[in-house]
């Protein structure tokens, strides 16, 4: 048995071993460890363990009655020596490969977790470019989009001005026009009143003709 532990106890220190440093070969035992943590895997693991340490507690127990039976006796008997030895050796044996195993257990685990963090940065960082090739396309057309406007802008104040050159001018000749338009009302007025004026020299020239022609009748 004692050859059994050490031989369980040196494959567990070199898994450790693999597993602490990135080589190809620890690939391969993450797999193994993958499969037989699935199914019926872990039941077996959990039953070989709980086993292994029954047998533990067995030793322990077996050299607690050793100790006692020293103190009661007095003596220490070379037989119960060798069996004291030999339980000493076999506990110390199945609790380090018990220890080990735990190790490797956690270690498998948080290599596991390591890798998931590690992928979901990746995808984290890949969508953080997206969105920052994203964010650049949008800035290109947001800036051919304001390169535009801006044309828009330069082509509606040219025109504005023009409209507004257009305007002023369609004043000045509406001023132009309206005191134009005052000299002909003011001339206009004047026609009418040396109309007014003949007509009434004429209606006086008319009277007097008439007057004159009646006093030549009488």
């Amino acid at each position: 048995m004692q050859q059994l532990l050490f031989t369980v106890i040196l494959s567990e220190m070199a898994l450790i071993l693999v597993l602490l440093f990135k080589t190809p070969l620890r690939k391969l035992v993450i797999l193994g460890l993958d499969r037989v943590k699935r199914g019926r895997g872990p039941i077996m693991v959990k039953t070989v363990g709980a086993t292994v340490f029954v047998v533990l507690l067995s030793s322990v127990f077996s050299m607690t009655k050793i100790q006692k039976r020293w103190i009661d006796e007095g003596a220490v008997n070379p037989t119960d020596q060798v069996l004291m030895a030999k339980h000493l050796l076999e506990a110390t044996l199945m609790g380090s490969s018990l220890f080990l195993a735990l190790m490797i257990d956690r270690l498998h685990h948080y290599i596991r977790e390591l890798r998931i963090r590690r992928k979901s940065m990746e995808a984290v960082q890949k969508q953080a470019r997206g969105s920052e090739n994203g964010k650049v396309e949008e800035a290109k057309a947001l800036e051919e989009e304001t390169a535009k406007l801006r044309e828009k802008l330069k082509h509606l104040e040219s025109e504005l001005e023009t409209r507004t050159k257009e305007v002023n001018a369609a004043e000045a000749n509406a001023v132009a026009l309206s005191k134009q338009s005052e000299g002909f009302l003011l001339e206009y007025d004047r026609l009418l009143e040396e109309n007014q004026n003949l007509r009434n020299q004429l209606q006086s020239l008319d009277r007097r003709l008439s007057h004159s022609g009646s006093k030549k009748n009488t």
